[in-house]
């Protein structure tokens, strides 16, 4: 799965709604960037590197498999596989995206 395929994944799942009210950006490294608009109407995701509510720092292959459900959030979180810089408030609400 590359970003691309992550970008359409997160897609579908906002496109009624993200329920998370903030902009989020999962920060990749040299692999990129994943970003939420959540304040938007309907929500819009996208690969742009812009400044966010909260900022969720993982590798790409951890991104993958939070959004593909092969990794529970609060577990990635425990283990240091992501970090989170900003709101902790909004990367609590990301479960219902992820």
């Amino acid at each position: 799965m590359s970003l691309d395929s992550v970008v359409e994944a997160i897609s579908s799942k906002v496109s009624g709604g993200s329920g998370i009210g903030a902009s989020v950006k999962f920060d990749c490294g040299d692999a990129g960037c994943v970003f939420i608009d959540g304040n938007s109407t309907p929500p819009t995701v996208s690969q742009e590197n812009a400044d966010a509510d909260c900022t969720v720092s993982c590798d790409a292959e951890t991104l993958e498999a939070l959004v593909a459900g092969d990794l529970d959030p609060t577990a990635a979180f425990m283990q240091g596989k992501i970090k989170v810089d900003g709101d902790m408030g909004v990367a609590m609400k990301l479960s219902s995206i992820l």
